[in-house]
């Protein structure tokens, strides 16, 4: 799909600071939108992965939701009519999926698992715009070096890892938890920017 009509400016359905960061970088414009209470609790945006379904086709779902939502909040606010982009990361370890941690006690107990090991890291990206949605998918592979508890408790305590999928956020102080990196350093951030920057090159946008 390409679009003729170029674009400027698009909605970022996110409240992520670390992706509107992101786009800044790479020059994209945008403004913000954002549902009235948290996606947790927007039965439209419904995060619990369904009975059998695989770490990829999880977060490709949640992309998708998230850009067909801020799609509907664009016409119902009758705002300026430009793509709306939205992503979803999520961590997955063996074959489990770990998102945002629910309190500081989970936060530790993610990191824990975390310790010593190589987990997944899958941020999808969906840009939709009228009747149409494209997604892009990065995987990359993180390893952990092993943590002692006093590193994860002052960690934890720091308040870093409560907005973060896997608890972490490479971009901080957990940059020197990380032995090992394959893949996107921005996807783990939670945008990543080359895939990006494809999507929104199919939508008219010159970067």
């Amino acid at each position: 799909m390409s679009v003729d009509m170029p674009y400027s400016r698009l909605h970022l359905a996110s409240r992520s600071p670390r992706r509107r960061e992101l786009l800044t970088q790479i020059g994209v414009a945008f403004d913000t939108i954002l549902p009235r209470n948290s996606p947790r609790d927007d039965p439209a945006l419904d995060e619990t992965p369904l009975p059998g379904e695989n770490p990829n086709s999880y977060v490709e779902r949640i992309a998708r939701s998230k850009a067909e939502h801020g799609c509907r909040v664009v016409r119902w606010r009758k705002l300026f009519p430009q793509p709306v982009l939205a992503a979803d990361t999520t961590v997955e370890l063996a074959g489990e999926l770990i998102g945002k941690p629910r309190d500081a006690e989970d936060a530790r107990r993610i990191l824990k698992r975390l310790s010593g090991d190589t987990h997944r890291v899958l941020t999808a990206v969906a840009i939709g715009f009228e009747d149409c949605i494209e997604l892009a998918l990065s995987i990359s592979e993180v390893r952990f070096r092993l943590l002692d508890d006093d590193e994860i408790r002052h960690y934890v305590a720091s308040g870093e890892a409560m907005d973060k999928a896997g608890a972490y956020g490479i971009q901080g102080r957990a940059g020197m938890f990380i032995e090992y990196l394959a893949g996107s350093y921005s996807g783990v951030m939670g945008l990543p920017l080359c895939e990006t920057a494809q999507l929104l090159k199919h939508f008219g946008f010159r970067l």
